[in-house]
């Protein structure tokens, strides 16, 4: 006879931030089943829920990374954990980045404590083309197929420097110019919307030959990396395109307009000189890194005032580590947003709802509300406070060790 678990939790006594439902003193939060089915002041508690007092403690959604590498560059054991590039080529849409991931990877462990129980992470620049990013959820299990929130989350690309000197620099193949890397995108585009016709071909051909009992045609040649690109032309996942310069943003928004493709602008280090220009097209923006040295030309100007101008512009903004910025370290990029000018409550939005948001997953998380996921973090203090420390956090409703 198997014994019936009470998954029924309620976290009371809790001052709750939420970006949707805003500030809630002496607040609960009640979950079950992995799911959050309760937010308020008074709502009643049921006699069978497990109460957990977090009186003094904040209760916030947890934390989500629209754009990391985790998983994916373990630098802890040099070359032999490098599986976010395959740079043998420059464009690899067939590249998926779950193949790539180790669950067991160190840095893992991290992202709990920084309070987030979400991240998108995925392949790095080192191509035009990259592969498929994914969403998971750490630690959520020992098999990344455990841990997948969403995959494929985007087809990521890369313009400007990275894949100018991977593949022209080093490799003297196009792309060697700014052109080169337009171009390849284009065509790559291109080579997908003929691969659609001729399935969208055959298909006709095949239904019009079984009516006329004559053999069918010949079946088009499968190709993995079109059929990615496929989803792209037909806007069931986005771009998420690394550009650092103004003018690699505005390019890629000109191709994403030429092809109406859905687009993210990941890094947008130079966003704040056009921030009218992107909130005009209505394109979001994955800030960052930005706790770290100018590595390269085109990072120059990274600083949190990027974030902080097209916030104000009206832009979606989200604030990303790219994996460069450890992540229990994570509560310091709103804290810095705030410092050059945000506010608190926009700041929240940029590292929960925003993230959800732009990852098309607002449906699960990014926010304390009945239906959605019970990914709750407790927090000592106001967590953009330097010295609040995570206390407690839960993923799907299921209590998570914080390991130091």
């Amino acid at each position: 006879m198997y014994r019936v678990v009470n998954t029924l939790r309620a976290i009371t006594n809790a001052t709750i931030l939420c970006p949707v439902r805003g500030r809630i003193e002496k607040g609960t939060v009640l979950f079950d089943k992995g799911k959050i089915v309760g937010v308020g002041k008074s709502i009643p508690i049921p006699s069978k829920a497990k109460t957990i007092d977090v009186e003094g403690q904040y209760v916030l959604p947890g934390f989500i990374d629209a754009h990391c590498h985790q998983g994916l560059f373990d630098g802890s054991i040099g070359p032999m954990g490098q599986d976010g590039n395959e740079m043998t080529t420059p464009i690899t849409p067939e590249m998926r980045g779950m193949d790539g991931f180790n669950p067991f990877e160190k840095s893992l462990k991290e992202v709990i404590r920084g309070g987030v129980t979400t991240i998108n992470t995925g392949p790095g620049s080192g191509n035009v083309i990259g592969g498929e990013c994914f969403v998971i959820k750490p630690v959520a299990g020992n098999v990344v197929d455990e841990m997948v929130v969403l995959s494929p989350s985007g087809l990521k690309i890369a313009l400007g420097e990275n894949p100018k000197r991977v593949h022209g620099s080093e490799n003297k193949r196009m792309p060697q110019t700014r052109m080169g890397v337009a171009a390849l995108i284009r065509k790559t585009l291109t080579d997908a919307q003929n691969y659609l016709e001729a399935w969208k071909v055959y298909g006709t051909k095949s239904k019009h030959a079984k009516k006329k009992g004559d053999p069918p045609p010949k079946t088009p040649e499968r190709s993995l990396g079109m059929e990615t690109v496929v989803k792209v032309l037909k806007r069931e996942i986005p771009f998420h395109a690394h550009s650092h310069r103004a003018d690699d943003i505005a390019t890629i928004i000109r191709i994403a307009e030429e092809f109406n493709l859905r687009l993210v602008i990941i890094h947008c280090t130079e966003g704040h000189k056009i921030a009218k220009y992107l909130a005009k097209k209505k394109v979001p923006a994955v800030i960052g890194p930005t706790m770290l040295w100018v590595s390269k030309p085109e990072t120059r100007e990274r600083g949190f005032k990027t974030a902080v101008i097209l916030n104000d512009a009206g832009v979606k903004v989200a604030l990303q580590t790219d994996s460069l910025t450890p992540m229990n370290y994570f509560p310091l990029l709103p804290m810095y947003a705030i410092k050059h000018g945000m506010s608190r409550e926009d700041a929240l939005k940029c590292v929960t709802i925003n993230p959800a948001e732009i990852l098309n997953l607002q449906d699960r998380v990014g926010s304390l509300e009945p239906g959605k996921d019970a990914d709750i973090v407790v927090w000592t203090g106001h967590p953009f406070e330097f010295y609040s420390e995570v206390s407690e956090v839960y993923i799907n409703g299921k209590k998570i060790p914080i390991e130091e």
